[in-house]
């Protein structure tokens, strides 16, 4: 297997204070990966210095574009930010947000070329969005919003899609619709996605980090309740490790 990110003996953290210790990690080409662990346990960190957003505090994280024959080309990243983050009443219609995602491309005062306009109603259209393209997002239902917002992180064809916590505020009909949408997706990419969902996420990736203030990874989804007792000293019915345990099902004692 390629690999497209390389992440070796990672702190990082804010204000002076370490959130994220000595994570290793490799996500491969067509990598589905899932990232799970408590809320404060470093997923957001984590996920933040792969997008250039949090300097670490020590470490390396490298980058491999398998579409560069010179090594010069950089690792394209699409990011589906979590749906907490997203102003719904910012005026901006759904065409809009899906060629948003190619303006990194672009200087501010470019227009978008008939191409750009051609890849965009594509992807309204695999998005299940035709007919909704110069609604305003404020008008959309949950599902709706997410699945814009996907089309927005895979328009520009990137070669790794992150998405953090996809599944937040959809029902269950959108949400079997967004990971349908995932598993195509992940015949062109590779795909990371950070979710609390431990068994959703279980049935849709195929492997797995843990991260809280370490990480743990598993290089499938085969987790034994040994396997997760060895590395987070914890049942099987709460899965965490480090000081931030994550509750699935009841509390215990240790």
């Amino acid at each position: 297997m390629q690999s497209l990110i390389e992440i070796q003996n990672l702190c990082a953290g804010y204000d002076g204070r370490t959130v994220l210790r000595d994570a290793n990690l490799t996500v491969y080409d067509h990598d589905f990966l899932g990232i799970i662990g408590p809320n404060g346990g470093g997923k957001t960190t984590l996920i933040k210095c792969i997008l250039g957003l949090l300097k670490p505090q020590s470490g390396t994280i490298t980058f491999y574009s398998q579409r560069s024959s010179d090594g010069h080309t950089a690792l394209s990243i699409g990011y589906l930010p979590q749906y907490a983050a997203i102003d719904r009443k910012f005026p901006i219609t759904v065409q809009e947000v899906i060629l948003s995602g190619l303006s990194s491309r672009k200087s501010l005062s470019a227009r978008f070329t008939d191409d750009e306009r051609q890849r965009a109603t594509h992807v309204i259209a695999r998005m299940g969005l035709e007919g909704l393209e110069q609604k305003p997002i404020g008008a959309l239902s949950g599902g709706q919003l997410q699945r814009a917002l996907l089309g927005r992180a895979i328009v520009s064809d990137p070669e790794v899609v992150i998405l953090d916590e996809p599944a937040t505020y959809l029902d269950r009909r959108f949400e079997a619709r967004l990971y349908e949408l995932l598993t195509e997706i992940n015949r062109d990419c590779a795909i990371i996605l950070v979710s609390h969902d431990i068994g959703t996420v279980l049935q849709q990736v195929k492997s797995i980090a843990c991260v809280n203030e370490t990480l743990h990874y598993h290089p499938d989804t085969g987790t034994t309740s040994q396997w997760l007792e060895q590395h987070f000293n914890c049942p099987i019915e709460l899965l965490g490790h480090g000081n931030l345990p994550h509750r699935i099902l009841k509390k215990h004692t240790s």
